[in-house]
This record gives C-alpha cells, sequence and structure tokens, in this order.
C-alpha cells in the first residue's frame, strides 16, 4: 500500500466548502424527487400505466396480434363474476 493518501495535502476551506454545497445540491434533488414520486396523482399515474402495460403484454402477441384465448377466459370470468353477482343480490333481496 503507498502512502499516497497520507501524502495528499489538507482541503481548504473553500473546498470544503464547495464539497458541502454539492452535496446539499444532490441531496436536494433526491428529497424533491422523492416528493414527487410520493405524490398520490404521480403514484396513480404508474400504477395506471402499469396495468395498461400489463392488460397490453397479457392480450398480445410479440407481433401485434390478439390472444384470443386470454381474451375469452377473461371474458368469461368477467360475465361469471356478473352472473354471481347478480344471484347474490336475488338471494338478499
Amino acid at each position: 500500500m503507498s502512502d499516497a493518501t497520507s501524502e495528499q495535502r489538507p482541503k481548504t476551506a473553500a473546498e470544503l466548502e464547495a464539497e458541502l454545497a454539492a452535496a446539499r445540491e444532490r441531496l436536494a434533488v433526491s428529497v424533491d424527487e422523492l416528493v414527487t414520486r410520493t405524490q398520490p396523482k404521480e403514484i396513480a399515474r404508474r400504477q395506471k400505466e402499469n396495468a395498461r402495460l400489463a392488460f397490453i403484454d397479457a392480450t398480445r402477441t410479440q407481433d401485434g396480434g390478439w390472444r384470443v384465448e386470454r381474451l375469452v377466459a377473461v371474458g368469461a370470468a368477467v360475465v361469471a363474476v356478473v352472473v354471481a353477482s347478480v344471484l347474490l343480490r336475488r338471494r338478499r333481496g
């Protein structure tokens, strides 16, 4: 190991202040980004985009065609939920 690090000159007050200012600026940018990421509108926007991409991925092939078998399965599931909710309402009412 070399003693090059121990031979470095101490930093001046101006250099230390410049480093602190740069660190504060980086911290401010990070905090601003975190504040933006945690806003409800931003969270909702990201979730909407993720849902849209998941839907496209689940219903489209790589060449852009429809995955008919998956669309039929989703449609059948929706119909089953609607029928079940109608039957439950009739039974309660």
